[in-house]
C-alpha cells in the first residue's frame, strides 16, 4: 500500500506489519517500496528495473570493510544521482563551523556553561539556523566532532542538504521536525534522536516551531550500539526500538537547490527536480530514530556507582580500543539505591572532553543554573564535578531508594579538545559566574581520625 504524506512525498505503508512509516530493529538490513515491484529479487543490479528505475548503490564504507561493519545501500531512483548536482558554487554559511577551528583569540581552557542560546524573529532553516558550539579533530582525516545548537522556525523551500564529512546526531530540546530524506521520512521531538548518515541527501520541515536542539557532528566512524559486557544482551539501548523509516519519494519537477558540506566548505548546485526520487531501496546504511524513553538504565544496587559510560547509548569507536572517537551519554530518571555511597556524580579529571546539553528538568550535580537548553562544557584533563549544595545533599540525605525524577540530560564526550567557536565565546549567552559555582567549597580536613559531619 501507499499514500501521500501533506508535503507530496509518496510513501509505502503497511510494510512489513508496519503502519506508523517504520521499520524496527538497529543495523538491520532491510527493504522497502513505495511502488509494488519496484524493488529487484535475487540481484541488486538488473539489466532493466521496473518503472523505469535506475539502480544506484549509496556506500557508507570501503567495498572492502570487513562484514560486520560493511555498509551500503542500493537505491532505485526515478533519476541517478549524478542529475542531483551540477556545477557547484562556494556559498557562506557564516555560523556552522569545522575542525580545525582554533581561535587564537579564544580561550578554550575552561569550565564552561551558556544559558539556553535565543530563538531568532528572522527566518532561520536547518542550514542558516545551525550554531556551531565547540569544534574537535580535523575533518579532512575524518576524525572528531563538532558540536551545535540549532534555531530553526521556518522550512527549507525546495531546498536540499546533506554533509559529506560527517553523519548528524539530532537531539530536540524544543518544538517537532520532519527529515524527508531520499530513503523516507523521519518525524522527530524533544525526548527522541535521529541520525542522518554521510551523504544522504534531505530537506528539514517545520512541524511545531519554533525549533531548538543541539546536534552531534560525527567526522569519524558511524555511531554503533556499545558492547555490553557482563550486563548481557538486554537493557541500555535495545536494537528493536530504532525505527528505520519505510520509503518515500517525490516526482516533482521544480527549481531546487542543493547545498552540500564538504571539507568544512559549503558549496550550492541548482536543479530543476526534486533529489528524493528513490522509489524502493534495500540495504543497512540508512537514517533512523530512536526514542530516548525507551533507554534502560542499569546501575549499582549495594553500594558505590559505575562510571558514566554505563550509560552510553551510542559510541563512534576511533582507531583506539576502548576509546571512543564519541560517546552519546544519556542520563535520564532512574532510582538511586546504592547504600553508604555519594550518589551524585563525583569529583574528577578526565582524559576525555564533556560536552552536556539538558533536555529538561534538573540534572542532579548543578541543581541551578544548567537549565533545559543549556549546555557546558568540562574540556580535557580539567577537573569537575558537583557545586557546594550538590555536594553538602548527597552527603547527608538519607540512604533510602529515591527516584531521579524529571530529569534528561546528555553529553558528547570525546577523546580530543573541544574549541570553543567565536559564536560561543563571544555571542552565545555564557555564564561568567559558571566557575565560580565551586568557591564556596569548604575545607573539612582536620587531621584526627574518624569520619566528620
Amino acid at each position: 500500500m501507499q499514500h501521500a504524506l501533506p508535503n507530496g512525498m509518496v510513501r509505502a505503508t503497511n510494510a512489513n506489519g508496519i503502519s506508523d512509516g517504520y521499520l524496527p530493529g538497529f543495523g538491520n538490513d532491510f527493504e522497502t517500496e513505495a511502488l509494488p515491484g519496484a524493488l529487484p529479487q535475487g540481484q541488486n543490479s538488473p539489466q532493466k528495473c521496473e518503472y523505469g528505475l535506475y539502480a544506484e548503490q549509496l556506500s557508507g564504507t570501503a567495498f572492502t570493510a570487513p562484514r560486520g561493519q560493511n555498509e551500503r545501500t542500493w537505491c532505485y531512483r526515478i533519476r541517478p544521482s549524478v542529475k542531483h548536482t551540477g556545477r557547484f558554487t562556494k556559498i557562506d554559511v557564516p555560523y556552522w563551523k569545522s575542525a580545525p577551528n582554533v581561535d587564537p583569540d579564544v580561550i578554550s581552557l575552561g569550565q564552561y556553561r551558556w544559558s539556553p542560546v535565543e530563538h531568532a524573529e528572522t527566518p532561520m532553516t536547518w542550514i542558516t539556523g545551525m550554531r556551531t558550539m565547540t569544534t574537535a579533530g580535523d575533518v579532512n582525516t575524518q576524525v572528531g566532532m563538532a558540536s551545535h545548537v540549532y534555531l530553526v522556525n521556518a522550512s527549507m523551500e525546495d531546498e536540499y542538504f546533506y554533509s559529506a564529512d560527517s553523519e548528524l546526531l539530532v537531539v530536540p530540546q524544543e518544538g517537532r521536525l520532519r527529515f524527508c530524506t531520499e530513503l523516507g521520512v523521519i518525524d522527530v521531538e524533544p525526548k527522541e534522536i535521529a541520525i542522518l548518515p554521510r551523504g544522504m541527501v534531505y530537506r528539514v520541515e517545520v512541524l511545531e516551531g519554533p525549533c531548538r536542539g543541539f546536534v552531534c557532528e560525527n567526522y569519524g566512524q558511524k555511531f554503533d550500539l556499545p558492547s555490553r559486557g557482563p550486563i548481557g544482551a538486554n537493557c541500555l539501548a535495545n536494537p528493536r526500538d530504532f525505527k528505520t523509516p519505510v520509503a518515500a519519494f517525490e516526482d516533482r519537477d521544480a527549481k531546487s537547490r542543493v547545498v552540500i558540506k564538504w571539507c568544512g566548505q559549503f558549496h550550492e548546485t541548482w536543479i530543476d527536480h526534486s533529489p528524493l526520487d528513490v522509489v524502493a531501496w534495500h540495504g543497512n546504511y540508512c537514517a533512523y530514530k530512536y526514542d530516548l524513553r525507551t533507554y534502560s538504565p542499569v546501575g549499582a544496587v549495594l553500594f558505590d556507582h559505575p562510571d558514566p559510560s554505563i550509560f552510553t547509548v551510542l559510541t563512534a569507536p576511533s582507531g583506539q580500543e576502548g576509546t571512543a572517537n564519541i560517546d552519546f551519554v544519556l542520563f535520564r530518571e532512574r532510582w538511586m539505591v546504592a547504600e553508604h555511597t555519594f550518589r551524585p556524580p563525583w569529583y574528577h579529571k578526565n582524559i576525555m572532553s564533556e560536552l552536556m546539553g539538558n533536555i529538561y528538568g534538573v540534572y542532579d550535580a548543578k541543581p541551578e543554573g544548567f537549565v533545559p537548553g543549556g549546555v557546558s562544557l568540562h574540556n580535557m584533563m580539567l577537573p569537575h564535578g558537583p557545586d557546594r549544595d550538590a555536594f553538602e545533599k548527597g552527603s547527608t540525605e538519607p540512604m533510602t531508594p529515591h527516584l531521579q525524577d524529571n530529569t534528561m540530560s546528555f553529553m558528547f564526550e570525546t577523546r580530543f579538545p573541544q574549541h570553543l567557536t567565536e559564536f560561543a565565546a563571544k555571542e552565545a549567552p555564557l555564564q561568567d559566574n559558571y566557575i565560580d559555582c565551586w568557591d564556596s567549597i569548604e575545607k573539612k580536613f582536620d587531621g584526627t581520625p574518624g569520619i566528620k559531619d
